[in-house]
């Protein structure tokens, strides 16, 4: 537990400087309109996705995943520094560049140590414990965010993007004094460690990674969220505290669903959750309310919490324990690269036909990707029990 606790406080952390300045992203780009805050989202975060796949692989063969994690965290607050002096949307874009490549770098290795450090039938507790930390943290950092805003005027972003660089300088510094298991070396072989390679995935894992690619086009950035709420008429302190309940209600259910699914199976934990996010986004296209607005933001606490973690534990029930940072880094890969084109299609969709169109597809097709999801993970549990 204590490496658990550990790598969970590091997320607490830096997900709290982070979440103290991600909010106010959109609306510091507000005139630059919908269509550049898809790109730069999207590209930022692609190239995080398919670095966490080499990272993850890297991990694996080099087996110091804490050093390759401290880089990842160390560039976070590298970046952080670009945003401070950025004033437009091209220092936006160069921190979200480099803050993401630290993302790409130490996801995969950090979640592998996760699970390393947690045991095998408490996969769904660990990182669902993990997840709830990281969004206590994110929700804090909003809270700071808004408590800031408040004191020193709702204009003063820039003092917001100063304060978030100390919790991520507390979470690196934390995560120096992990202590990463060692195992034993194994006998070398010719073959070397067996990578993963598409054709060899069985044809009911392939189906699952399709679908769940399916939905990662349409799961575009929360920053459109955000921008949703303020074009209703929210004003920037009431964006960020509707942001809060969102993270609130994440953090208070991801352990407990971590938990569920190790007991009862994760195939319903999860189709639950794509469900819900699609009904969201349809809600979101819908609503002219606050009242609205703050029910959909806790809905959509309530889909992460039913998947973020969920959906990395299967990723471990399904890996081989020598290539475990790989398949982590695959999944990242394939559920992130998609929010390049998934942020291009709705900032193109809200700029060409209105939020409503675009809110209205992305949540239609999420809906089909449930009955996709729960289809294709029924034929894996199939499969599983007559092995």
């Amino acid at each position: 537990m204590r490496n658990i606790w550990i790598l969970s406080l590091v997320s607490f952390f830096t997900d709290m400087g982070t979440y103290m300045v991600t909010p106010l992203i959109p609306i510091f780009l507000a005139s630059s309109g919908p269509f550049l805050i898809g790109v730069i989202d999207g590209l930022s975060e692609s190239l995080a996705s398919v670095l966490k796949f080499f990272s993850g692989r890297k991990s694996d063969r080099l087996k110091n995943r804490k050093g390759l994690a401290l880089t990842g965290y160390g560039l976070s607050g590298v970046g952080r520094v670009f945003l401070i002096f950025s004033s437009s949307w091209i220092g936006v874009l160069i921190w979200k560049i480099v803050d993401r490549t630290g993302k790409g770098i130490r996801t995969a290795p950090r979640d592998a140590l996760l699970s390393e450090s947690g045991g095998k039938k408490k996969q769904g507790r660990t990182f669902g414990f993990h997840q709830m930390l990281d969004m206590l943290g994110a929700a804090l950092g909003i809270g700071v965010a808004y408590t800031i805003l408040q004191l020193e005027g709702s204009q003063n972003i820039k003092s917001v993007f100063m304060y978030s660089l100390i919790p991520v300088i507390v979470g690196w510094m934390i995560l120096l004094t992990i202590k990463e298991r060692r195992t034993q070396s194994e006998p070398k072989t010719s073959g070397g460690i067996t990578y993963l390679q598409w054709k060899q995935l069985n044809p009911q894992v392939k189906s699952l990674l399709w679908i769940v690619g399916l939905f990662t086009i349409v799961n575009s950035s929360n920053s459109f969220l955000l921008l949703r709420a303020a074009n209703l008429g929210v004003s920037t302190p009431n964006v960020l505290l509707m942001y809060l309940i969102f993270h609130l209600t994440a953090s208070s259910l991801s352990y407990f669903s971590g938990v569920f699914s190790d007991k009862f199976g994760r195939r319903g934990i999860l189709t639950a959750g794509y469900a819900v996010y699609g009904a969201v986004y349809i809600g979101f296209a819908e609503v002219h309310s606050v009242t609205g607005l703050v029910v959909l933001f806790i809905l959509y606490g309530l889909y992460s919490s039913l998947t973020k973690g969920i959906e990395k534990a299967l990723v471990v029930d399904m890996a081989n324990s020598k290539n475990k940072g790989e398949a982590l880094g695959f999944y990242a890969m394939i559920t992130g690269i998609g929010l390049f084109p998934a942020s291009l299609l709705t900032g193109w969709l809200w700029q060409s036909f209105g939020p409503e169109i675009s809110f209205l597809i992305n949540g239609m097709i999420a809906l089909i990707s449930a009955f996709l999801l729960t289809r294709s993970l029924r034929n894996i549990e199939r499969l599983k029990n007559t092995d």
